[in-house]
């Protein structure tokens, strides 16, 4: 062999080599990202509407930008994540075999209310903190009065079914969640009408998980989501920041007022506040709310333990906690449907930096937003962080110290 000739043949293995090491590195990325369900480096992206969009946010850069919906500062990048998407309220369940639940810590605001038979059920309010995908778990059906809520933030809607549908006579006519959805035109993203993978086939959207708990759990307990797959499905329906019509979700949005935490020497040492919604229900569904003094924050417990978020162990916490009494009305059906009169006016208490201050609400209709006012008609400011708002029927015992 001629030196030309050893030159040419060197050229060609050398080509050679570098095409089988890249596709075996590709085929090895391939399988690695099908088999752990994580996207490689060459998947991901900065579209938040792309199913590709799985990255995280450098957490050394600063926090500028202010999350409308509960005041938090987060990064810029986050907040070009959130500005073109709109809010999404999921319901996610409390029954004791579904605990713990998925994404809830994650939430920005969460509201809690009795769905049925004493117990309770949560909507979380998700928005500046899906920088990265989240699971939502169990996710469970509509409630009527939980859509006046989803409705000042113009939110996209997740449930799995609901309580009646616009010509089921067995449902009270105030009780029928999926009508008044359908009436109401709220952008829906119920679990029926979804498919089980987005149309690029990339991300289950809903799937029923038997195995997301380490005990068997009834199917009704079963069902997990997660915000890809249902930013996506919004995204092809034109929901994102805008609707179909170009109208920004937050065009007629009133964020409520915040304030910066109390300081270290103004918090109390200690400070803790439980209820119950039903009477005879406590070893199960009793809530107490224990203050942190080095964190300004409530840790809750839930059915005597601490309650966590099945996703990252951590103890769900509230930076703002506030108890809304509202008149229970029902069962008004066979199917034990109970009514809860959050349009209108109330009293309530407010929780924050360890100490409770006695308020009043408002809410003139079902698409105004919802006030907290302090005796003399202000209204009031929260912490910065995330914020539980605790329904409960007029008269529920409060415990905390006075």
């Amino acid at each position: 062999m001629n030196k030309q000739q050893f030159i040419t043949a060197s050229v060609i293995g050398l080509a050679l080599y570098l095409i089988s090491t890249g596709l075996s590195f590709a085929g090895f990325s391939y399988f690695v990202g099908a088999s752990t369900g994580k996207p490689t480096s060459s998947s991901s992206g900065t579209d938040p509407n792309s199913l590709q969009g799985h990255f995280a946010i450098d957490p050394t850069l600063p926090k500028t930008e202010a999350c409308p919906l509960n005041g938090v500062l987060r990064t810029k990048p986050e907040r070009e994540i959130w500005e073109k998407r709109r809010p999404i309220a999921v319901m996610i369940e409390n029954h004791a075999e579904a605990r713990p639940q998925s994404g809830l810590s994650t939430a920005d605001i969460v509201y809690e209310s009795v769905a049925e038979g004493g117990i309770s059920r949560f909507m979380g309010v998700f928005y500046c903190g899906l920088a990265s995908p989240v699971t939502l778990a169990p996710v469970r059906s509509a409630r009527t009065y939980y859509l006046p809520w989803v409705l000042e933030y113009d939110a996209l809607y997740n449930h799995v079914g609901g309580a009646g549908r616009c010509q089921d006579d067995t449902v009270d006519d105030r009780a029928k969640a999926l009508c008044q959805i359908e009436q109401w035109k709220i952008k829906d993203l119920d679990q029926f009408g979804l498919p089980f993978k987005t149309s690029d086939k990339k991300d289950i959207v809903c799937v029923r998980n038997y195995d997301r708990l380490d005990h068997p759990v009834a199917t009704e307990h079963t069902m997990v989501c997660n915000t890809v797959g249902l930013y996506k499905v919004a995204q092809e329906r034109g929901w994102t920041n805008v609707d179909t019509k170009g109208i920004s979700w937050d065009k007629n949005f009133v964020p409520w007022k915040f304030k910066d935490d109390a300081k270290l020497d103004e918090r109390p040492v200690s400070f803790s506040v439980s209820f119950v919604a039903w009477k005879g229900y406590e070893k199960e569904y009793g809530v107490t709310w224990n203050y942190d003094r080095t964190t300004n924050s409530y840790k809750r417990v839930n059915g005597g333990l601490p309650h966590t978020d099945l996703e990252n162990k951590q103890q769900l916490t509230a930076s703002t906690v506030v108890i809304q009494f509202a008149k229970e009305v029902g069962p008004v059906d066979g199917h034990a449907h109970l009514l809860y009169e959050n349009i209108g006016s109330g009293d309530g208490i407010l929780f924050l930096d360890g100490k409770a201050v006695k308020i009043s609400w408002k809410k003139p209709d079902r698409m105004s937003r919802t006030k907290f006012l302090d005796t003399s008609g202000k209204e009031l400011a929260f912490n910065r962080g995330q914020i539980w708002i605790e329904m409960l029927p007029i008269g529920t015992s409060v415990n905390y110290p006075k």
